[in-house]
């Protein structure tokens, strides 16, 4: 009985984890149209679009006749079309967010062995989310005599795109930070926890879990990184910038949380497994 009392729980965490799979794909999706809406947004805020509206207006007041209803209309229907896809999106996230908190609770239900396991699974789905995922949408603007405010540039910036990015623009030792602490750091802590979870009872699990001990003294460099990686891309040289935080930062720095968690669960596997 107590057999299938565990394998039906593994079955409905593994459950867990598709649908959380699905929920995440879905935020990704979102997020991107998000991004088309708002590149569509920004080609309406442009200085051709707005010295155009400004003659409208001009020629509104003169004539007395409303010009600009079409332009107005095709605004705001991207701009319905793109706080609908922010919210799908963020919606999306919280859905996936709870979800992995089911799976980090089950920590109480669970052996440590498949704790780690399913964990570290979660872990690597996270991860993956974040760093294909947008983390960051820049709005590079400027106030312009009687145009008012004009878009000169847009950006949507997620952690691999952005590495890639950097290294073709020259700035190879901060892509080579990046790469190392927010991709190469997290996906060796993962892998290895998730190693130890299969392999426990090999000697070789123990040099594993001394390994990623070491690496997890570096577990909130990888926050650090990630937060000069923000300052650093909202940088600009004089004119005003806008930024905005989208779901890849969300889902990265729930995988900080969840492999600190699950560091801690292999450890307390490993001692009760020597003793």
């Amino acid at each position: 009985m107590d057999k299938i009392k565990v394998y039906t729980l593994h079955s409905v965490i593994l459950i867990i984890l598709m649908v959380m799979t699905l929920f995440g794909a879905k935020a990704y999706q979102q997020a991107l149209l998000y991004e088309d809406a708002t590149t569509e947004l920004v080609a309406l805020q442009g200085a051709q679009e707005q010295a155009m509206l400004q003659l409208e207006k001009f020629a509104t007041s003169i004539l007395g006749t409303i010009v600009g209803d079409e332009r107005q209309v095709n605004f705001t229907r991207v701009e319905k079309k793109r706080t609908l896809a922010m919210q799908n999106a963020q919606r999306y996230t919280r859905y996936f967010m709870y979800l992995l908190g089911a799976v980090i609770l089950s920590y109480f239900l669970l052996s440590l062995r498949a704790f780690t396991f399913f964990g570290s699974i979660a872990a690597i789905i996270t991860l993956i989310l974040g760093l294909i995922s947008p983390i960051l949408m820049v709005t590079i603007h400027t106030q312009v005599e009687y145009l008012g405010d004009i878009v000169l540039s847009f950006e949507s910036k997620g952690v691999i795109g952005s590495i890639v990015k950097l290294f073709d623009s020259g700035d190879v030792i901060v892509a080579l930070v990046i790469l190392l602490f927010s991709v190469v750091v997290p996906s060796l802590k993962v892998l290895a926890l998730l190693f130890v979870s299969v392999f426990m009872k090999s000697g070789f699990a123990h040099d594993v879990v001394k390994f990623f001990k070491m690496i997890g003294k570096w577990s909130m460099v990888d926050v650090f990184v990630v937060a000069v990686f923000l300052v650093y891309l909202t940088a600009n040289k004089g004119e005003v910038s806008r930024a905005e935080v989208e779901v890849g930062l969300y889902f990265f720095l729930a995988y900080v949380i969840v492999s600190m968690i699950l560091s801690l669960a292999a450890d307390k596997m490993l001692h009760k497994l020597k003793a």
